[in-house]
């Protein structure tokens, strides 16, 4: 196991140590501060944005970060190494020997070894009990509290997902089982995963009565919530010692079924970022690039892409991945562009070793799939673009929609990870604006839980420039386009421009005004006919 000489501490309150023996942080609170964004984002720092959240006009921000930097090296550059690196553009905390137990725990629960041991979960449980930055709350400006709040809840998520894993783990008793499985519903109340894991440890322990309890109090809470009434949590298969996890639940949805079977790996593109996959289903293989925003845990069950993801894999085996900066794939990476959205297409599709399929795009994955499906002709047997564009915002863009776009990157950058859904609204209304209010309220949640705020500003300056005119032509397989003809995030025009410029490509229009085409419209269901028959037509 690696050695590390220092290491930093940001669940509970900030800490560092130096080959075993504490080291005096200095007395101010914005240092302090500084340290502990530098060490959770381990990555280069511009420095007028760390000026932008810790100092407010008229102060002289970059006096006082260059007397905070100075302060910061007494306490980390130890042992005779240079761990602030600093120049006139950047400040970065090197972090090559340095141990930060919250990022070890981040790269531990998103690597890909078969089972994390129980003693190691256990400690991770202990530790994300803690809040994160302890007492440093108001030590910066309000970009400052609002990123502490988004990382706070990344936290919250990161022990639930240590706490799933204790409960589903099968090294541990029964009565430990129970322990965490109670400890993981208590922290989720109305969600039917881990209500239905309580139920069957207390049944699969020999206590039927409290499983029935237990179950009884879940529906409660979940008719209080308002939320829509869930099957029996409790199988018919409680006599045997085990349940196997391939037999039908009764009243669990075919949906939720597939999710089970659902399988997670993790492979690492060339710059070595993790890339994470999925695949569920059985029969000949469907790749789809990744879009805004994805989550491989999260959307399966969504209103918005369940049922989209339910009928691509109901005939075929259906491939799916995060693209890096969100989801279950890394976030802190350093390119977040067009050449590398191809990058990791490429990396999946290699990790699993496939020779030939087609490629499904939504978004901005229609620009990717055109640009793989172009440098790589001899594995692509067909395309299927939906809600697509071939150019980015800031090309050919008027304007006043360039302006619209500025002002959208300003307010994701100051309001995404908070809890007022104001700021991801903008995008919600957009992307669906014939949805269900409870559809609506679902996405804005969903986005925050994605991706951070700075990343989400990166991928809209990544999106703007998506250039992909001169590869359409190019493009020699069979390609269907859909585009819903209200579409307020991507016009019906670019959808058609996208059509025109591939050889042979058929354009479809849809009755809709939805960027994302949801399971209960008629554009839905038309749309996902004339894709399987459009496979059909051309042995896809």
């Amino acid at each position: 196991m690696k050695s590390f000489s220092l290491h930093i501490t940001l669940l509970g309150e900030l800490s560092v140590s130096a080959d075993g023996k504490p080291v005096n942080l200095p007395a101010s609170r914005k240092a302090r501060a500084v340290l502990g964004y530098l060490a959770a984002t381990g990555r280069p720092i511009r420095r007028e944005r760390l000026c932008e959240l810790f100092w407010d006009m008229p102060d002289d921000p970059r006096g006082s970060l260059r007397w905070a930097l100075s302060k910061l090296r007494q306490v980390v550059d130890q042992g005779g190494v240079r761990r602030i690196v600093a120049d006139r553009e950047r400040v970065t905390l090197a972090l090559d020997d340095t141990h930060v137990e919250l990022r070890h725990i981040w790269v531990r629960l998103n690597d890909d070894p078969p089972l994390i041991p129980p003693p190691e979960l256990r400690e991770m449980a202990e530790l994300l009990e803690r809040s994160f930055l302890e007492g440093l709350e108001y030590a910066g400006t309000e970009s400052f509290q609002q990123w502490l709040a988004s990382e706070r809840e990344n936290v919250r998520l990161m022990h639930l997902n240590v706490l799933r894993r204790l409960a589903l783990h099968p090294e541990l008793t029964q009565a430990e089982t129970v322990k965490w499985a109670r400890l993981w519903q208590e922290a989720t109340p109305v969600e039917e995963e881990s209500a239905r894991g309580l139920v069957i440890a207390l049944a699969q322990s020999g206590r039927l009565e409290e499983a029935r309890q237990s179950e009884a109090e879940f529906h409660a809470a979940a008719k209080e919530a308002g939320l829509p009434a869930a099957g029996s949590l409790l199988p018919d298969l409680l006599e045997t010692p085990e349940i196997d996890p391939s037999v039908e639940r009764p009243g669990e949805s075919a949906q939720h079924r597939q999710l089970r079977k659902q399988k997670i790996g993790f492979c690492r593109a060339s710059d070595g970022a993790r890339i994470a996959y999925a695949t569920v289903g059985e029969g000949p293989p469907l790749v789809k690039a990744a879009n805004w925003l994805n989550h491989l845990e999260l959307d399966w069950n969504s209103p918005i892409w369940g049922s989209t993801f339910s009928a691509c894999s109901e005939f075929r085996k259906f491939i799916r991945y995060d693209e890096r900066g969100n989801g279950l794939s890394d976030w802190d990476v350093n390119d977040i562009s067009m050449e590398a959205f191809v990058r990791d297409l490429e990396t999946v599709v290699d990790a699993l070793e496939l020779k030939r399929f087609p490629l499904l795009g939504i978004s901005q994955g229609c620009a990717v799939s055109v640009e793989y499906a172009v440098r790589h002709p001899e594995r692509v047997t067909g395309l299927v673009l939906i809600a697509g564009y071939a150019t980015g915002w800031r090309i050919g863009a008027s304007a006043e929609e360039q302006a619209h776009r500025e002002a959208v990157l300003t307010l994701t950058r100051h309001g995404w990870g908070t809890s007022n859904p104001a700021y991801r609204h903008i995008f919600s209304q957009t992307f669906m604006p014939d949805s269900k209010p409870e559809d609506l309220d679902w996405f804005d949640e969903f986005q925050r839980q994605t991706t951070s705020p700075e990343n989400a500003v990166r991928f809209q300056e990544a999106f703007g420039d998506i250039d992909v005119r001169d590869s359409l032509a190019k493009v020699n397989v069979p390609t269907i386009v859909f585009h819903a003809r209200g579409d307020r995030r991507i016009s019906v025009d670019q959808g058609r421009e996208l059509a025109m410029g591939i050889p042979g490509a058929e354009f479809v229009p849809l009755d809709s005004e939805n960027h994302i085409m949801l399971g209960h419209e008629p554009a839905w269901r038309e749309c996902i006919l004339r894709t399987r028959e459009f496979m059909k037509e051309h042995w896809i």
